[in-house]
């Protein structure tokens, strides 16, 4: 088994430095040498078969249980070593690879099915761990999806309240008492910023029993309960109408057989001048299937789209284009201070779990920044409406906004930072 996983990691490491140590004792370089060394060590015949057979998951599974240890370098720097180590070169394109691919995207359907229970269960599978974790690595608001480095020396705060910004820009929400309806609101606050700063009238849903009571909390402690009601309600229950529709971080969790119903139910809630501004997570390449370690361990149920098939339910939906951005390596950025700040205070992350949930967030983290910086992985951000003539015709008014929310930003400061504080009575 040596000589097969022996001959697959020599094509795949041609630059760098790898040492790989088998159960038996035996050692084996890979690379020319150059770089920071990374030494692995498998302690089972079990995880040399799984590198060999589906290394898509077992990396991360034997990596979480201790099958597999990352003596030097760290599980980045092995992973980094493995998508640069050869360009030319790509491990999935091995025969073997595309079958098991090809068999996970025929049985798709099955797994992304998301009804409102299971979407509920998915949810809650992730969102609803302890607080306390989340406040290890997240930014003073908790975002938890891509950021918007303006700069490369933002801060991680600066830069997730430049997504903020930057979103709420593109909705180009013209005049206070506006409506907004956040569908998958998280913990409130892209909510509480469109009220905060824009007098929005704001509704947010999410299927997370951490992040409602959370959302409702901040909302009340920042005085905006009045403007911003957050419901424990799936978005297929959502009734009435808004002036706005915004979804930040939570169309990878629909599955594709809901496209369709997403963007007809996103549509009949979106006023006829409305605007809907959609920032989810794609892929560059083709449609395939999902990575198979996260969608059993992170985020069950998930899926990242192409563009193709995001398009192709926009256009039955009724609904026009009117704006598409792609971030690019924005989220790589956002996950290296993620993984950094969780590194940081791994030990506060063991004391809530436990060693094997520290190992498998340990190589998400690590995973998900490397197919964002190395892969196929960017952001999709698409303004939808139905009337063309409901944002300029130049994209002029993007960056006005934006420097007007600066401003305003920069008078109730003292105030916002308060209400970012996360309210004592909601600790989790």
């Amino acid at each position: 088994m040596k000589f097969f996983l022996n001959g697959i990691v020599s094509r795949l490491v041609q630059t760098g430095n790898l040492t790989i140590t088998y159960p038996d004792g035996s050692s084996t370089c890979f690379g020319d040498g150059t770089g920071t060394p990374v030494h692995m060590r498998l302690n089972s015949r079990k995880a040399v078969w799984g590198l060999i057979l589906d290394p898509a998951f077992y990396l991360g599974h034997h990596y979480g249980s201790g099958d597999i240890d990352i003596v030097e370098g760290g599980i980045y720097g092995l992973l980094q070593t493995v998508f640069t180590g050869n360009p030319d070169f790509k491990y999935y394109d091995g025969r073997w690879n595309r079958l098991l691919e090809r068999v996970r995207y025929l049985f798709r359907w099955a797994r992304e099915k998301n009804g409102i229970g299971r979407s509920r269960r998915n949810i809650q599978h992730h969102y609803d761990l302890t607080g306390a974790l989340y406040d290890l690595f997240l930014d003073e608001d908790r975002q938890y999806s891509c950021a918007y480095f303006e700069t490369p020396d933002q801060t991680l705060d600066e830069a997730q309240l430049a997504k903020k910004r930057h979103i709420a820009a593109k909705l180009s929400i013209g005049r206070p008492g506006q409506s907004v309806l956040d569908i998958g609101s998280g913990w409130g606050g892209m909510g509480l910023y469109l009220a905060r700063h824009l007098g929005a009238k704001v509704t947010g849903v999410t299927l997370s029993d951490e992040q409602h009571a959370l959302s409702q909390a901040r909302a009340r402690t920042a005085g905006l309960s009045d403007e911003v009601t957050f419901l424990l309600q799936d978005y297929r229950n959502t009734t009435g109408q808004f002036d706005r529709v915004v979804s930040v971080g939570m169309f990878e969790h629909v599955g594709r057989p809901n496209y369709l119903t997403f963007f007809r139910k996103s549509a009949s809630l979106l006023k006829r001048d409305g605007v809907m501004l959609l920032h989810t997570i794609g892929r560059t390449d083709r449609p395939s299937a999902n990575n198979p370690f996260i969608e059993k361990y992170i985020f069950p149920g998930g899926y990242i789209p192409a563009l193709s098939e995001v398009m192709q339910a926009v256009e039955k939906s009724g609904l026009a284009v009117t704006d598409i951005e792609i971030l690019r390596l924005h989220y790589a950025d956002t996950l290296r201070h993620w993984r950094s700040r969780f590194m940081a205070r791994r030990d506060e992350a063991k004391a809530l779990y436990d060693e094997r949930f520290c190992r498998i967030w340990e190589f998400y983290l690590a995973a998900s920044e490397s197919a964002f910086r190395w892969q196929n992985l960017v952001v999709f951000q698409l303004q939808l409406v139905h009337d063309q003539g409901a944002v300029p015709l130049t994209r002029d008014y993007v960056g006005h906004g934006e420097s007007c929310l600066k401003a305003r930003e920069g008078d109730g400061k003292a105030a916002a930072k308060g209400a970012r504080k996360f309210p004592q009575e909601a600790s989790l």
